[in-house]
């Protein structure tokens, strides 16, 4: 990919640290002005991978700094969140704001919004005039329902796509209520695919196939998009999925398990040749011998003889010893962890899954890795989600020649 479209070629990044080779995105330059959750992941994807991202912030800050933990008065979400972004405030509603965010984007690659459909529209900030500005731009618009569509303008959380999507249908005890998941599932699935879109667009762009694009995602369809066949499997069949607890509906032994020490477990038998180990393994070959045992959905339809099995030769053993056994006999299993064993685990060490960042305002600061390890250009986690306004004045003089007098008249008329 090349370089952002501005005069001066690719950003400034001297004042940034950097950590390894840059990553596949150096040199492209992200406008994040969206808040709370999806939006923002993906341009924390984005500066991963080594995009100079500039968070854009309303002068009284993205609300996602103060949402969950914190310490000292730094919110901890905030810190992982916004990793590797720069951040300066605008006020968008404002036409001083308006017309900043038009010259930001004018030298930029990439932005990234989640207001409801209209608003950007009515600060003059709509897709129409941000191309006008700057042809190559790529627009990733984050809804909860999509720029389209009778449910377009209300108001959309996560939890709500994650009770449309059909997720909480299907999440919980048989004979229990549907159940939502206690993270930002919707959030994070949706951030994930804006990224993949991004990436997506600007390849295109750069290989010469045409200008930038407006991508328009919704919460709604990315995890639409992982939930498995429902919706043919209701048009071929008229099944309708529902609750099964820790059980699968298409294979089994598949279930969380209890050991004599108190521990939990969880054991995945999707292929008939682990199935096979496992069962043999606890005592009963002779299930693992009888003709309907090759059927993944004969196995799961038999759970309750299987889960008896396996629970209770489990339940009569230590974890250590359990998870040797099933190591040594070649079948799947993995112990439940709280995010304190999560930390300890000797491959999530070795592979440095979470990693350590030094934060100015917390030291030395535990959070995830990148998702995934590209071997040429690894990117970095080079800082922390930083201070409201941190680079103002910085950003401001890198792109649009203010000086600090000039940054401070629109701090002073409330712009910034």
């Amino acid at each position: 990919m090349t370089p952002g479209p501005g005069a001066a070629g690719a950003p400034t990044t001297a004042s940034l640290p950097s950590t390894g080779p840059g990553g596949p995105l150096a040199g492209i330059r992200v406008l994040d002005v969206s808040t709370v959750y999806a939006a923002p992941i993906a341009a924390m994807l984005l500066g991963d991978f080594g995009a100079d991202v500039i968070k854009v912030e309303h002068p009284q800050g993205d609300p996602a700094r103060t949402h969950g933990w914190n310490r000292e008065g730094h919110g901890l979400w905030w810190k992982v969140i916004s990793r590797n972004k720069r951040t300066v405030t605008l006020d968008l509603g404002t036409p001083e704001g308006a017309d900043l965010l038009r010259r930001l984007a004018g030298r930029s690659d990439v932005l990234v919004e989640n207001f409801r459909p209209g608003v950007m529209e009515r600060w003059g900030l709509g897709p129409d005039e941000l191309l006008a500005v700057n042809p190559r731009l790529v627009v990733l618009r984050v809804t909860g329902f999509g720029q389209t569509g009778p449910y377009a303008s209300r108001r959309a959380f996560g939890t709500l796509m994650e009770a449309m999507s059909g997720f909480a249908h299907q999440t919980g005890q048989e004979d229990g209520p549907p159940t939502l998941p206690p993270f930002g599932l919707a959030d994070g699935v949706a951030g994930i695919a804006g990224a993949l879109a991004v990436a997506l667009a600007l390849y295109h762009r750069d290989a010469g196939r045409g200008p930038g694009q407006v991508i328009d995602l919704s919460l709604l369809e990315p995890l639409l998009g992982i939930l498995g066949p429902g919706p043919t499997v209701y048009d071929q069949l008229g099944v309708i999925a529902g609750r099964h607890g820790n059980r699968s509906p298409i294979n089994a032994p598949r279930n969380t398990y209890l050991t004599r020490d108190g521990h939990w477990v969880a054991v995945s038998a999707s292929a008939t040749s682990i199935a096979e180990r496992v069962l043999r393994l606890v005592g009963r070959p002779d299930i693992a011998e009888q003709p309907w045992f090759a059927s993944a959905g004969e196995r799961s339809r038999r759970a309750e003889l299987l889960d008896a099995a396996v629970g209770r030769w489990i339940a009569a053993r230590d974890a250590e010893e359990v998870l040797a056994a099933f190591e040594a006999a070649g079948a799947a299993i993995a112990p439940i962890y709280d995010v304190e064993q999560l930390v300890k685990d000797p491959h999530v060490r070795a592979r440095e899954s979470i990693t350590t960042v030094p934060d100015p305002d917390l030291g030395p600061l535990k959070m995830q890795n990148l998702m995934f390890r590209l071997g040429a250009t690894p990117g970095a986690i080079r800082f922390p989600g930083r201070g409201l306004g941190d680079h103002t004045e910085e950003v401001y003089a890198e792109l649009l020649d203010l000086d600090a007098a000039d940054v401070a008249k629109l701090r002073e008329a409330g712009v910034v």
